[in-house]
């Protein structure tokens, strides 16, 4: 059995100061004494019914000893609605809460307190509907642009990705709920996610896709994790003994609970050698054997009580355990986990648990906000916005504009209380004030091209008007339980491509011509191909998925009640065939072998490729423009030992009150290894009236400086000079300084 290690109290002057990992296990180690008081008493079969589910999200309890099911409810951005012990929508409960903007929308806001804020109203919202565990943050990095669910995820940077998940899992687990970080690990596409063999250099996994699983460990403090569907290098993840085993719990010191992703166990010895603490879900993969999954039917019949001891972890590993008496501290040391987690979450002996709250006027308002900030102003030639209120006709064009989107996407529905659509939030700013007119320019069906007749309606429409705003951009599927062919933004699929669907195209075209003084809004879970029409529009803006209050949050953003302020958190690539996981990797598979793949694009993913290899994007990462303007001045670069403070000067020097994210790269000015152009190591975003000024202080410790070296298995600071460059944008620099360390 794994060793664990407690951190110990120092007498003396001078106590040494307790790492991050010695925190996390502390915290979640605090109860051991009890955790192991109760493991003492339980038997074989006890211990083994809760390392597995009893019901679709329950695992199981034990009665006897009042040690309650574990209840967990997906919930990347809202509680997911009801559906018992089963998988069918129950009927007549109250299940409608807040629709939160999607993950990469809480991204695009650089702001880690409104992670905070966003992980609050989750865990309020799931105690108050009796849930134990969220299934969320997913910080899988956003490599492909295509990948279904990259508007789950927040980044293509791990840094960034780092800096906005701890936020998130301590505003949920400080209600009293766990946070359950996923999908670990390299879940970086959707098609083939059951079966790909994943594989890439050691760099690339330490330094771009690990990053983020492990701030949620030693900073956020994440009590629950789950393992991905993929195998990685030839053993599937969630029983994969070097990131279970050797990474996340030894060396990073996890004391929490591992569970699977629904389905993702295959092998009982595996499971129970390699990291597995509970199994969940494979009473779908039971359910579905014999049956069509396409057809979206699940053999409810089939969901009998002696279905969950036919998991890898029921009867199976019963058996083994019985015959292997030296499995046994393997079965312990799961079990001590869950219950670490249910003291951690206030379940056991009697304590009490925060009541919740569920949609209130402040998760709305949170709602609000995030969308807020998190709407990125692209394009805004000429001033075209903010639109003035004395504008006395609008036409409101696309489909998107209607289109309601909490249900979409998969296992990340929600059933939203209410969802305020672009065209009604656009009439809830302007009132009576100005005649809005809706055409819905395009149909969203499977297949559908360009509808000429609904063309001509939008374009009579535009001419008629002074202002066009269109709507359009991706969508998500209707209705997981379906397999929806249309889910452009889901679970389970991956996009074709990364043009407009519907004939958008030819509508944008058309009614830019109709009208110049267009805005183009667009919604979805990442990029999307704008090159044939870019050129000609003033104004472009990326809403995202920006949830219930999203058509309020657009109409404030388009109209000036709010200044735009979210930044691009991916790169948006003129067309696919510039993305780094088309150009140098191999996506989605290796050719000739559709189970198998090699990232080559490496460590060079999103804007370290653009910006290495001198590829122009549409729009680059950190891109975001604002309805005033920031001077950035007297910066200073200060060396530690092995640190470095960064000091400059932010001004407003417009007339609007506006917030800027002021973003530090780095540049190792010489290398013994390959390294990106520039690497994201620390940001802030300020707030500043007309005029005001504020200095803005970033701290770059020695990760900011370091780089994986493969040959000596360990992280190394190599000696001498490196570059600071602090802008607006990875592409937009505004001021250049150096240390040398």
């Amino acid at each position: 059995m794994m060793s664990i290690y407690v951190a110990q109290s120092k007498t003396g002057p001078t106590p040494k100061k307790p790492t991050p990992r010695e925190n996390q296990q502390a915290r979640l180690t605090a109860n051991d004494d009890k955790v192991n008081a109760l493991l003492s008493k339980l038997t074989l079969e006890e211990k083994i019914k809760m390392v597995h589910a009893v019901s679709s999200f329950n695992s199981g309890g034990v009665e006897r000893l009042n040690i309650p099911e574990l209840e967990t409810s997906d919930g990347p951005h809202g509680v997911r609605f009801e559906h018992g012990r089963g998988w069918t929508a129950q009927q007549g409960v109250d299940d409608a809460g807040t629709y939160l903007p999607t993950n990469n929308t809480l991204a695009s806001t650089w702001n880690p307190a409104l992670g905070y804020a966003y992980g609050s109203v989750l865990g309020a919202e799931a105690n108050y509907r009796g849930k134990d565990i969220i299934l969320g943050p997913g910080i899988n990095i956003i490599r492909a642009p295509l990948n279904g669910r990259n508007f789950e995820y927040l980044s293509e940077d791990p840094f960034l990705v780092s800096k906005m998940v701890v936020g998130y899992i301590k505003g949920v687990q400080d209600q009293g709920v766990s946070a359950c970080v996923k999908h670990y690990a390299a879940n970086n596409q959707e098609i083939h996610r059951n079966d790909v063999d994943v594989d890439m250099s050691e760099r690339a996994l330490r330094e771009i896709y690990l990053p983020g699983f492990k701030a949620a460990v030693q900073e956020g403090g994440v009590n629950t994790l789950m393992g991905s569907y993929n195998k990685f290098r030839g053993t599937w993840a969630t029983e994969n003994a070097y990131l279970m085993n050797d990474i996340l719990k030894k060396e990073w010191g996890f004391n929490g609970l591992v569970m699977s992703d629904w389905g993702s166990v295959h092998n009982t010895m595996n499971a129970l050698r390699n990291g597995t603490d509970l199994e969940m879900g494979t009473d779908l993969v039971l359910a579905y054997q014999g049956t069509s999954q396409t057809s979206g039917s699940i053999n409810q019949a089939k969901l009998s009580e002696t279905v969950y001891d036919r998991f890898f972890l029921g009867n199976a590993a019963l058996e083994a355990v019985k015959k292997d008496p030296s499995l046994q501290p393997l079965l312990d040391d799961k079990v001590r986990r869950i219950l670490r987690v249910m003291y951690a979450t206030n379940m056991l002996d009697g304590a009490k648990r925060k009541a919740g709250a569920y949609n209130t006027k402040e998760h709305q308002a949170t709602a609000l906000k995030v969308a807020e900030e998190g709407i990125v102003l692209l394009k805004n030639d000429g001033n075209i916005l903010p639109l003035k209120k004395t504008v006395k006709s609008v036409a409101v064009i696309g489909a998107n504009a209607t289109r309601e989107n909490a249900m979409g996407g998969g296992s990340a529905q929600v059933k939203a209380k209410y969802e305020i659509t672009p065209l009604q939030g656009l009439k809830n700013t302007l009132g009576t004030k100005a005649k809005i007119t809706y055409a819905p320019g395009y149909k969203v069906a499977p297949g559908q091209k360009a509808d000429a007749k609904l063309i001509a309606e939008a374009v009579a429409a535009a001419k008629a008007s002074e202002v066009a705003i269109i709507v359009g951009g991706w969508i998500h599927g209707y209705d997981y339980s379906k397999w929806d062919q249309n889910a452009y933004d889901a679970e389970s699929v991956d996009k074709p491509d990364m043009n407009m669907p519907f004939g958008q195209d030819e509508l944008v075209q058309a009614v830019l011509k109709a009208n110049p003084n267009t805005v183009v809004v667009l919604m979805g879970g990442g990029p999307i191909d704008v090159s044939a029409w870019a050129g000609q529009a003033k104004g472009i803006v990326e809403a995202w998925y920006p949830g219930m209050e999203g058509g309020n949050a657009l109409a404030h953003i388009l109209f000036g009640d709010v200044n735009p302020s979210g930044k691009l958190p991916l790169t948006f690539p003129v067309k696919l065939e510039d993305s780094p996981a088309h150009k140098l990797g191999e996506y989605p598979s290796t050719p000739g072998n559709p189970l198998k793949q090699f990232y080559k694009d490496d460590i060079y993913v999103g804007y370290r490729y653009f910006d290495t290899y001198k590829v122009a994007p549409q729009f680059a990462f950190g891109h975001g423009l604002s309805y005033t303007t920031f001077k950035y001045d007297q910066l200073s670069v200060t060396p530690g030992k092995q640190s470095a403070t960064v000091k400059l000067r932010v001004t407003n020097t417009g007339k609007t009150a506006g917030a800027e994210v002021v973003q530090v790269y780095v540049h190792d000015d010489q290398a013994a290894v390959k390294r990106p152009e520039k690497e994201l190591k620390g940001f802030d975003k300020v707030f500043l009236k007309p005029g005001e000024s504020k200095t803005v202080t970033v701290n770059l410790d020695s990760n900011a400086f370091q780089y994986y070296d493969e040959a000596k298995k360990q992280w190394v600071l190599e000696p001498g000079k490196f570059d600071v460059l602090v802008g607006s944008s990875s592409r937009d620099i505004r001021l250049t300084g150096n240390v040398t360390l």
